[in-house]
C-alpha cells in the first residue's frame, strides 16, 4: 500500500522503542489485507507524555500502542478506560474514537492465550513467581490471579511497587511479595516462573536475574521478552530441562487484539509471527 492523503496512522509510544518489531508486524498485516494504514514508533520521554497524547488527539491519529515506561501514567490523559484495564491498572492499547481516547489492555489476554496454546500448562494449583511489578506485570498478574493458581509471588527491586501490586491482586488470588534477596528461594519453590522485566532484552542479551542452577526440570519458565527470540533466561531454562515459553506469542496475540480494535478486521496471527521472526533474524544478519 502506498501512503496517500487517505492513509490512517497508528503509532507506538514508549522509551525506548528502537527494539520494537510492532511496526514490521502491523505494517506487513496492513499490506497483506489491503488496509490503508501505516504504523510508526515514537520515542517519547516521560516528561513529554501528556503533550504526545494531546498531539495524537489533535492529529486525529487512529490509535496507538503504549509500552515501557508509560503504561500506567498514560491512563490519566485518556477519556475512557475499559473495565479490564481499570482493574489491571495499566493500558497498552488506545483507540481514538472521534476524538475520544479509549484505553484498553490486551497484554494479559495475549499472554494467557499464548501460554496455554504453546505449553498446554494446567494452571490449577500452580505456584507462580512473577519477577517485576510494572505495567506488563500488572496485566499478567491480574490475568493469572483470575485462573485457579494456588499462589502468586512477586519479586521486584522497588518493594513499594510490588506491595501496591500485591494489594491490588490479593482480591483475586493468594499473593505475596518476596524481597529480592530471596529470589533463589522463590525460584526453587515455584512451579511457573515469569519474567516481566526488560532484563535480557536486546541489546543486553547476556543478562538474567536467575542463576540457571536454580531452575529445575519440572518447572515452566516464561519470559515476555521477544527480542531476542531466545533470551538468556529461556536458554538457561531449556538447558536445565525445564519447559519454556518465550515472549513472541504474547507479543503477537496482544497485537492481534489491538489490530482488531483499531480496524475492525481480524488479522492472521501466524503471518504476524512470521514477520516478527523475519525482522529479528534480518536485524541479526546486519
Amino acid at each position: 500500500m502506498e501512503v496517500d492523503s487517505q492513509t490512517q496512522l497508528i503509532g507506538l509510544i514508549g522509551h525506548p522503542v528502537s527494539h520494537s518489531r510492532s511496526p514490521q508486524m502491523h505494517n506487513a498485516m496492513f499490506q497483506k489485507l489491503g488496509l490503508n494504514y501505516t504504523y510508526l514508533a515514537f520515542d517519547v520521554l516521560t516528561e513529554y507524555l501528556k503533550e504526545a497524547i494531546e498531539g495524537m488527539r489533535a492529529l486525529n491519529i487512529k490509535g496507538f500502542n503504549v509500552t515501557i515506561p508509560h503504561k500506567v501514567n498514560v491512563m490519566k490523559y485518556l477519556d475512557q478506560i475499559s473495565e479490564e484495564a481499570k482493574r489491571i491498572g495499566a493500558v497498552n492499547t488506545i483507540v481514538n474514537d472521534k476524538g475520544q481516547l479509549i484505553g484498553y489492555n490486551t497484554d494479559g489476554e495475549g499472554y494467557l492465550r499464548s501460554l496455554v496454546e504453546e505449553t498446554d500448562v494446567q494452571l490449577k494449583g500452580k505456584r507462580v513467581l512473577m519477577i517485576g511489578a510494572g505495567g506488563a506485570a500488572r496485566a499478567i498478574g491480574y490475568t493469572l490471579a483470575n485462573t485457579p493458581i494456588e499462589q502468586l509471588s512477586i519479586i521486584n527491586r522497588d518493594q513499594n511497587k510490588a506491595h501496591i501490586l500485591r494489594k491490588d491482586l490479593e482480591h483475586y488470588a493468594k499473593t505475596e511479595v518476596l524481597p529480592m534477596e530471596q529470589i533463589e528461594k522463590g525460584v526453587k519453590e515455584a512451579d511457573i516462573i515469569v519474567n516481566t522485566t526488560s532484563i535480557g532484552m536486546s541489546p543486553n542479551i547476556d543478562q538474567s536475574l536467575i542463576d540457571k542452577e536454580w531452575i529445575q526440570p519440572h518447572q515452566l519458565v516464561s519470559d515476555i521478552i521477544y527480542n531476542p527470540l531466545e533470551t538468556k533466561l529461556i536458554h538457561d531454562a531449556r538447558s536445565q530441562g525445564a519447559s519454556v515459553h518465550s515472549g513472541l506469542g504474547m507479543f503477537v496475540y496482544q497485537g492481534v487484539i489491538a489490530f482488531e480494535k483499531w480496524t475492525g478486521v481480524t488479522p492472521d496471527p501466524s503471518y504476524m509471527k512470521k514477520k516478527v521472526i523475519e525482522s529479528i533474524n534480518e536485524k541479526g544478519r546486519n
